[in-house]
C-alpha cells in the first residue's frame, strides 16, 4: 500500500492513464527518398484531420457551435494548398525530413502573422502553431494525451495535473487522480473537490511506480493506493465506495433545508467555481450562491485573449442560472501557477509574490476594463458581486474602484444598462489586508477571505514545496487571530465576511469559523451538504466559547487536539 495526501474524497477503482508529454524535438537529417518523406507527411495530414474533425465535434456537442469553430480555422490550414505545397517543395529541392521542412514553413508563416497589425491576422499566428504542432506529434509519432478525447474510465496518473488539463479533459471518463506533487490546496486538488472526482496528491513518484497495464485502487479522504489489488481487496473497496455513495445519498434529505444551528444562528454556505459548466454541480449539492468564481479558466487553453462578448456569455449564463442567488465573482487572478501562453508575464523569482492578480489587472487596463464591461453588461440577469483579488493596500482597491467607475460611465453613455445595486468585495489573502481590514472595511460591501494563499503568506511557506508542506497549517494560532480580526473589523463596519479557502469546508475548522461570526462559507460543490448537517448540529453558543478557548491557545497542535476532542462529544 501506497499513502499519500487524500486530496478529494471518495473511493475509485479502475485502469490507470500514465501522463507524460515530452516537449517535440524536432532535428535536421538528410533524406535519401524524397517521396517516403512527402508520404510521411501526407499520412499525418489525414491523421490530423480525423483528430480535428472529431474534436470539433465534441466540443459543438458539450459547449456550442461558438465555441466548436476555432476547429474550422484548422481545418482551413490542414486544407492550404500553398502552405503543403510550400513543404513538399522543400523536401524536393533540400532533401529535408518531413517533419524539419513542416516546422520551417510553419515558421515562417507565424513569424510573418504575428508581424501583422490587425489583431485578427495575429490570433491566426496561434492557430498555425497548433495545428503544426499537431501534424508534427502525428510525423514522429510523439502524440500528446488529449484528455479531452478520452473514450474509456481511466485515473489519470500525472506529475501533476495543469489548470488546461483540468479544464478540457472528459470529465464523465476520469474516475480519478494520482499526481507526484501537490497538497490538500494545490489546484489540482481544489479542481477534483469542484468536480467531485476522487484524487491524492503529493505522491512523489507515482508516474514512474505504474505502468500503462496497471489496475488501481484508492481512497481519496485517506490517501490510501494498492497497486494491483486481490480481489478481496477489490471487494472490499467496492463495499467503501457504495457505503460513501449511501452516505452521499443520505444527505440528499438535507437539500432545501436552511443552514441553520440548534439556536437559530444562519449561515450562507456557497460554492466556489471554475467555469459555468460547474453550476450543474453548485445545484445538485444545493448551494445558496456562488462565494468565488474563478474566472481565470475563461482566459486558459486558448491562444488569444476571450473577448468581452465571449466574458459576457459567460458570466450571464452563471447568472441566469442562480438568480436570485448571489454570485461573487472574482476579476482576473492570473499569474503564479497560472500561466497565460499569450501573455508575456516573464521569468520571475517568486512568482506567487510577483506580477499577478490585480497588479496585472492595474497594470494591462485594457485587459481589465473588458473584464469589467463583461460583468456590468451581465449583472442585469442575476445577483452579482464583484470581487478584486490579492489587494495589498488601499492604493490598489481604491484604483480598481475607480477603473470601474470609468467603466460605468462609459456603458452610461453608450446608453447600455447594469444592475445598480452591486456589491463590490475584495478578497483577503495578504497579511498586510488582514491588518488594516479596519480601514479596508469602510471601502467596499463584503470581504471574502482566501485562506489558500492567507496562510501561506502569513506562515511564509511554500503550499506546492513538498519538504515543508507539514508547515502549512491552517490551524495556526496567527493565522486565526487574523481571520478573527478580519471578521470582526468588518462587522464593526456593518459588512458581511465570507470565506472562499480550503478551510471554509474543513469539518474541523467550521465550527471555529461558526463561532469567530462568519457569514458566509464557500466551498467545493460536494462540501456544501455535509458541511450544512454539521451546522445544524452545532450551537452557536457553544461553539462561541469554542472559538475563544482556540485563539488563547499557542500552537497548531493543541489547537488541533481541542477540536477533534470537542467534535467527538
Amino acid at each position: 500500500m501506497i499513502i499519500g495526501t487524500g486530496a478529494s474524497p471518495g473511493i475509485a477503482l479502475g485502469k490507470v492513464l500514465i501522463i507524460k508529454n515530452e516537449p517535440l524535438r524536432i532535428e535536421k537529417k538528410e533524406i535519401r527518398c524524397v517521396e517516403d518523406a512527402k508520404q510521411k507527411l501526407l499520412e499525418a495530414l489525414e491523421i490530423s484531420k480525423v483528430e480535428i474533425s472529431k474534436l470539433r465535434d465534441k466540443v459543438s456537442k458539450e459547449l456550442g457551435e461558438e465555441k466548436a469553430a476555432i476547429f474550422d480555422a484548422h481545418n482551413m490550414i490542414l486544407e492550404d494548398p500553398e502552405l503543403i505545397e510550400k513543404v513538399i517543395k522543400k523536401i524536393d529541392q533540400e532533401k529535408l525530413n518531413a517533419e524539419y521542412a513542416l516546422k520551417q514553413v510553419a515558421e515562417e508563416y507565424i513569424t510573418i502573422f504575428e508581424a501583422m497589425d490587425n489583431e485578427y491576422m495575429r490570433e491566426r499566428a496561434a492557430d498555425i502553431r497548433d495545428v503544426s504542432d499537431r501534424i508534427l506529434r502525428n510525423i514522429t509519432g510523439q502524440k500528446v494525451t488529449d484528455l479531452s478525447m478520452l473514450e474509456e474510465d481511466v485515473i489519470l496518473i500525472a506529475h501533476d495535473l495543469t489548470p488546461s488539463d483540468t479544464a478540457t479533459m472528459n470529465k464523465e471518463k476520469v474516475l480519478g487522480f494520482l499526481t507526484n506533487i501537490g497538497g490538500r490546496t494545490s489546484h489540482t486538488a481544489i479542481m477534483a473537490r469542484t468536480l467531485d472526482i476522487p484524487a491524492v496528491v503529493g505522491l512523489k513518484d507515482i508516474t514512474e511506480k505504474l505502468s500503462a497495464t496497471d489496475f488501481v485502487i484508492f481512497n481519496g479522504e485517506t490517501g490510501e493506493i494498492i497497486i494491483n489489488p486481490s480481489e478481496e481487496e477489490i471487494r472490499h473497496y467496492k463495499e467503501l465506495k457504495a457505503a460513501y455513495e449511501k452516505e452521499r445519498a443520505a444527505l440528499e434529505a438535507l437539500k432545501g433545508k436552511a443552514s441553520v444551528t440548534v439556536d437559530g444562528r444562519k449561515v450562507e454556505l456557497a460554492g466556489n467555481i471554475g467555469t459555468p459548466q460547474d453550476i450543474g454541480g453548485l445545484q445538485r449539492n444545493d448551494a445558496e450562491g456562488v462565494g468565488l468564481f474563478r474566472t481565470e479558466f475563461i482566459y486558459m487553453n486558448r491562444d488569444a485573449l476571450p473577448s468581452e462578448e465571449e466574458q459576457f456569455w459567460a458570466y450571464r449564463e452563471v447568472l441566469e442560472a442562480l438568480n436570485p442567488k448571489p454570485a461573487v465573482i472574482r476579476t482576473l487572478d492570473i499569474g503564479g501557477d497560472k500561466k497565460l501562453p499569450y501573455l508575456e508575464i516573464g521569468e520571475e523569482m517568486n512568482p506567487f509574490l510577483g506580477y499577478r492578480a490585480i497588479r496585472l489587472c492595474l497594470s494591462e487596463q485594457e485587459i481589465f476594463k473588458t473584464q469589467l464591461r463583461a460583468l456590468l453588461r451581465a449583472s442585469v440577469y442575476g445577483n452579482l458581486k464583484i470581487m478584486f483579488p490579492m489587494i495589498s493596500s488601499l492604493e490598489e482597491l481604491l484604483e480598481a474602484k475607480k477603473i470601474l467607475n470609468s467603466v460605468k460611465e462609459q456603458l452610461d453613455q453608450e446608453g447600455i444598462a447594469y444592475a445598480d445595486n452591486i456589491e463590490v468585495g475584495m478578497m483577503i489573502e495578504i497579511p498586510s489586508a488582514a491588518i488594516m481590514s479596519d480601514i479596508f472595511a469602510k471601502h467596499v460591501d463584503f470581504f471574502s477571505i482566501g485562506t489558500n494563499d492567507l496562510i501561506q503568506y502569513t506562515c511564509a511557506v511554500d503550499r506546492m514545496n513538498e519538504k515543508i508542506h507539514h508547515l502549512y497549517q491552517p490551524f495556526n494560532p496567527g493565522v486565526l487571530r487574523l481571520i478573527k480580526m478580519v471578521i470582526d473589523n468588518g462587522h464593526k463596519e456593518g459588512i458581511w465576511i465570507g470565506m472562499c479557502g480550503e478551510m471554509a469546508g474543513d469539518k474541523k475548522m467550521i465550527p471555529i469559523l461558526l463561532g469567530m461570526g462568519l457569514d458566509e462559507f464557500s466551498m467545493s460543490p460536494t462540501s456544501i451538504l455535509p458541511a450544512r448537517r454539521l451546522i445544524q448540529s452545532l450551537h452557536y453558543d457553544v461553539v462561541k466559547k469554542l472559538a475563544d478557548e482556540v485563539l488563547s491557545m499557542g500552537t497548531a497542535d493543541e489547537i488541533e487536539t481541542y477540536i477533534e476532542k470537542f467534535n467527538q462529544v
